[in-house]
């Protein structure tokens, strides 16, 4: 039978030491913009693909349910990859670097926020969909991980995650989720 034992001390080890690496100023960043769109009635769109997707659809479920449901001022959160017709027809029809923007041009008004999700930072669907919001008076954010890629040359905000390991890269995104849910969550306003 294997022995695990130091592999899994290791995976922790590494990202304990890339939490400890983590710029909490960029984090507050995201999180006063997010704010600024809840108590302004602006929308949040979030999107990404395989494990990013899964992350984009937790936080439209941690804040329209988890920090709003005692606040009289609420999020409005729209994950959307979540819509899986949608995203299929519009991948089948047209491409699936448009799964993203084609929602976008329909839903999103000036002064909307979009959340770019992709470990890469190089995902053509998130990166279009970014590109859309900043040249339609959206405000942006990106999470990313490896050197950052498009995303994070382009996003207006973003949180990087310093590391060439996807999984480490996709944990500590959800974490941040978490880290802002709990946090927002907590205030009285």
């Amino acid at each position: 039978m294997s022995d695990y034992k130091e592999s899994i001390s290791t995976y922790i080890s590494e990202e304990k030491r890339i939490l400890d690496m983590l710029s909490v100023d960029d984090v507050e960043r995201v999180m006063r913009v997010l704010e600024k769109a809840r108590k302004g009635g602006r929308r949040v769109f979030t999107c990404g693909n395989g494990g990013s997707a899964a992350t984009a659809s937790h936080m439209e479920c941690d804040f329209n349910k988890g920090i709003s449901l005692n606040k009289k001022l609420k999020y409005d959160v729209e994950c959307l990859n979540d819509n899986q017709s949608m995203v299929m027809a519009i991948a089948n029809d047209i491409s699936y670097d448009d799964i993203f923007v084609i929602p976008l041009q329909n839903k999103m008004r000036p002064g909307d926020v979009v959340i770019g999700i992709s470990g890469s930072g190089n995902s053509k669907n998130v990166v279009k969909a970014i590109e859309y919001a900043n040249s339609n008076g959206g405000e942006t954010i990106s999470f990313t991980g490896y050197d950052g890629g498009m995303l994070k040359k382009i996003s207006k905000h973003g949180i990087h995650i310093d590391i060439n390991n996807m999984q480490i890269v996709e944990d500590v995104h959800m974490m941040l989720n978490h880290v802002m849910t709990y946090i927002l969550s907590q205030k009285e306003e």
